[in-house]
């Protein structure tokens, strides 16, 4: 029989013992203290992004997962794997805090220092802090004049050409924060669910910490545009007379949550490297899975629903990930395909709440993938972030003597064709069914921006091909590792 323990909650300033395992991010698990009795002293809590496990289990995991349910799986896991991919090196370490004043010699030497588990992007943070190198922090109070053009901007945030660009730098950086928060304002969802206000702006102020902002196109940005598109749909007719405020909470939280800790690289990425994430999740939905948990270890970290009875608060969670999921492009067809059907039987019916749930999918979905039906200047500026995303990380697999991914050769890549063919394989048959279940001006506007686009993508290929032409020579001198190519940090053999 298994038996789950309630791990306990303290305070910072205080040393935690050895066989604790403090959690800081989706998921905590292992493998001895609470199945196998007592810990062994010389075990050591690792630390893995959003993930912490114990290193002497080789063979199993035991996954802290929603409910508190602890689930075995055989999938001989190794935690350190030297001989793969660089990229697995990366050291999450812990940051450790200093031991109140008060303690004596002896209990510092029997009381290990408080082990505060960090996301990979927080741990950056924090090691520059520790080694003395100035953290680049954004000041959250703004100039008056730059906070009125942000709030006069946030009184046509239900605008399809809103510039999130100039958003975030009116904010200084803040653009998921205070967008977030301006419409659960704006939909009277804090007063409405009881959210605690501080709880409410740490959660924001994690999430937002969480996304990796030297990421060209996965960010915080991205998550605010998505947000941003994704109010847009909540506000069609077929969606504003027929969601419910849960229905419209999930869906924001959902949109600024959907690419939480995203480490900038694909899916086939960590799969071929060998990744922990890629074994943990077994090859399948691996970024959404971690997206999720991750979302709901802040959930549970700052308390946010906490105040709520502990079934709703784990439906919310589950909810949650169902949405989070549906952003995974390997499963575009099935959802497609399913959406098809509904609409051609006129089988919808959004008082149904599977139905309105599934809507939420599909509108996340085409808010995820939105860039090429935005205005000219906006789609043209993601479709570059996103191109030089992909061609960093074939960069990495150059360097380091992997295949290189499609479409991440920038040698034989442009961003014109990758638009060109993301717009006709992926993009048209989506928003084309998404007209068809709301045909509004918006969803016009959508299609013809995303036809426009696409030809002026087409009218730019021959100009980009022979810029191509002209860089070729001289890339192929170059080294392989050339000073475009994104490093990965590189961590040290500590634990």
């Amino acid at each position: 029989m298994e038996v789950c323990y309630q791990l306990p909650v303290l305070p910072l300033d205080r040393p935690v013992p050895k066989h604790v395992l403090s959690r800081r991010g989706a998921i905590s698990f292992s493998s001895s203290s609470s199945l196998f009795g007592a810990p062994d002293p010389r075990q050591l809590s690792q630390r893995r992004g959003a993930i912490s496990y114990d290193s002497s289990d080789q063979t199993a995991l035991y996954i802290r997962m929603l409910g508190d349910v602890r689930v075995r799986s055989q999938v001989g896991f190794e935690p350190e794997r030297r001989s793969s991919h660089p990229y697995l090196c990366i050291d999450f370490r812990t940051l450790h805090t200093r031991l109140s004043c008060g303690s004596s010699p002896a209990d510092s030497g029997t009381e290990k220092r408080v082990h505060r588990l960090l996301s990979f992007q927080r741990y950056l943070h924090s090691s520059r802090l520790l080694r003395g190198i100035p953290q680049q922090i954004p000041l959250h109070i703004l100039d008056e004049d730059y906070s009125g053009q942000a709030r006069c901007m946030l009184e046509k945030v239900g605008n399809w050409n809103f510039d999130i660009f100039l958003f975030d730098k009116l904010t200084n950086g803040n653009s998921l924060i205070t967008l977030t928060l301006h419409l659960l304002n704006q939909y009277g969802l804090v007063d409405l669910f009881q959210l605690d206000m501080v709880k409410l702006w740490r959660f924001l102020v994690l999430v937002q910490e969480d996304y990796h902002n030297d990421n060209p196109y996965h960010n915080s940005v991205h998550a605010a545009d998505v947000t941003q598109a994704m109010y847009c749909y909540l506000q069609e007719p077929m969606l504003s007379k027929s969601l419910t405020s849960y229905d419209i909470l999930l869906g924001l939280l959902a949109a600024a949550t959907h690419d939480l800790d995203h480490p900038g690289v694909n899916q086939p990425f960590l799969i071929k490297t060998d990744h922990y994430l890629a074994t943990l999740y077994r090859n399948t939905s691996v970024l959404e899975n971690h997206h999720w948990k991750s979302a709901v270890g802040l959930l549970r970290e700052t308390g946010l629903f906490s105040h709520l009875p502990p079934e709703d608060s784990m439906n919310m969670e589950r909810e949650l990930g169902s949405l989070i999921l549906a952003t995974d492009i390997s499963r575009q067809n099935d959802y497609l395909s399913r959406f098809r059907t509904h609409l051609d039987q006129e089988s919808l019916c959004l008082s149904n709440a599977s139905h309105r749930h599934f809507v939420l999918q599909m509108a996340l979905k085409c808010a995820d993938i939105c860039n090429p039906c935005r205005p000219w200047e906006l789609s043209k500026q993601w479709s570059e972030k996103v191109t030089e995303e992909f061609f960093e990380q074939g960069d990495i697999e150059k360097k380091h003597k992997l295949q290189v991914s499609p479409l991440c050769d920038r040698e034989t890549n442009t961003v014109g064709n990758i638009q060109i063919g993301f717009m006709t394989y992926v993009a048209e048959p989506l928003f084309g069914e998404w007209a068809r279940f709301s045909d509004t001006r918006l969803s016009q506007t959508m299609l013809g921006h995303m036809g426009l686009n696409k030809a002026s993508w087409g009218g730019l290929q021959p100009e980009q091909a022979a810029v191509s032409e002209e860089t070729e020579p001289s890339a192929a001198g170059a080294d392989a590792g050339g000073s475009r190519s994104k490093e990965i940090p590189q961590g040290s053999g500590e634990s």
